[in-house]
């Protein structure tokens, strides 16, 4: 009976620290607000919300705001001292055309899961190297110089080439997971303030051998109203932290980064994400054939689908809050 009580008692804090984290990312944190619950519920990935807010806890003064002051991350400088050399790889790959054979529909570096819904925009990326400690083959080959820059900077969980071509723009969104910092070198940009991205309200644009880091999981969105293309590197700076914090990030969120590892070519590697998403892409292809047919039937399978993935996912997480409180004898 005590027992009971006790599992009863830790499930209800667990649960109505699930509901306060949610409640601060939706209505206190940072300055810009969702239009509406829906569009949080969309967009603001509320599965991941107490597990970031885990880490904001144990986050260092320092990277606890949206925009960073880059000269509370000297260990960086190393990359915009010599963003002359990393421009000039970045430059060649354009003029090969690898920005554009890296969106071409079939190819292997085309399923990518976190950015693929961006390419409708004429977005494009070339990786470097990603979560895992992984460098990707083809940017040894093509981008050696580079490379041998990230090398010498470990605080870099991932990095690649970010194209955002003239008058395109990346509507407003977040990323889910608060495992590190996104952290931006101008290449080749239009060196205007009509080149710009906006995180939680505050514009910042883009310049030559420039950086600037935020904060991923707060709102942003991206413009280039120019008639110019923007190149950067963009690279995903480990978020100072806690020892708790660290913790949680080595051994839940690092390891689902991972899976999410994208190829350049064939000869790169492939993550488990990678591989299901492009199995599946052709099923949805068919999904969207069907709903101009049979809108009814569309619709029932969508939801059935969603309510699938729904429960993998809470029984996954509910596996990850249950496992640690059975190890203490709480449950």
């Amino acid at each position: 009976m005590e027992s009971t009580a006790i599992s009863a008692t830790v499930f209800g804090v667990v649960v109505l620290g699930i509901v306060l984290s949610m409640r601060y990312v939706y209505a206190d944190r940072g300055v810009t607000r969702y239009d509406s619950f829906s569009e949080y519920l969309r967009k603001g990935w509320p599965i991941f919300t107490p597990f970031n807010c885990f880490l904001y806890l144990f986050t260092e003064r320092r990277a606890a705001k949206a925009v960073m002051d880059m000269n509370d991350f000297k260990e960086l400088d190393l990359l915009k001292d010599n963003w002359q050399t990393i421009a000039e790889e970045a430059k060649a790959l354009f003029d090969q055309k690898a920005f554009d054979q890296i969106t071409e529909e079939g190819s292997a570096s085309y399923y990518d899961v976190g950015f693929r819904t961006f390419y409708k925009y004429g977005w494009s990326k070339f990786y470097l190297s990603w979560y895992g400690n992984y460098t990707h083959a083809s940017a040894k080959r093509l981008c050696p110089k580079t490379v041998a820059l990230l090398d010498q900077c470990p605080s870099v969980n991932g990095a690649m080439f970010s194209l955002l071509p003239p008058g395109s723009q990346l509507t407003r969104h977040l990323d889910p997971a608060a495992t590190s910092m996104r952290y931006h070198l101008g290449l080749i940009t239009p060196n205007s303030d009509d080149a710009f991205i906006n995180v939680d309200g505050e514009s910042l644009s883009w310049r030559d051998g420039e950086a600037l880091m935020f904060d991923e999981t707060y709102l942003h969105y991206a413009k280039n109203n120019t008639d110019q293309y923007r190149l950067i590197l963009m690279c995903d700076v480990e978020r100072p932290m806690a020892w708790p914090g660290k913790l949680f990030n080595k051994l839940i969120y690092k390891p689902m980064m991972k899976a999410t590892l994208v190829p350049n070519t064939d000869e790169d590697k492939r993550g488990l994400a990678n591989k299901i998403f492009s199995s599946v892409v052709p099923v949805l292809a068919k999904g969207k054939a069907l709903k101009k047919t049979n809108p009814l039937k569309y619709k029932l399978a969508k939801y059935t689908i969603n309510t699938v993935l729904l429960a993998v996912i809470l029984g996954l997480l509910g596996g990850i809050i249950y496992l640690p409180l059975w190890a203490l004898g709480l449950v």
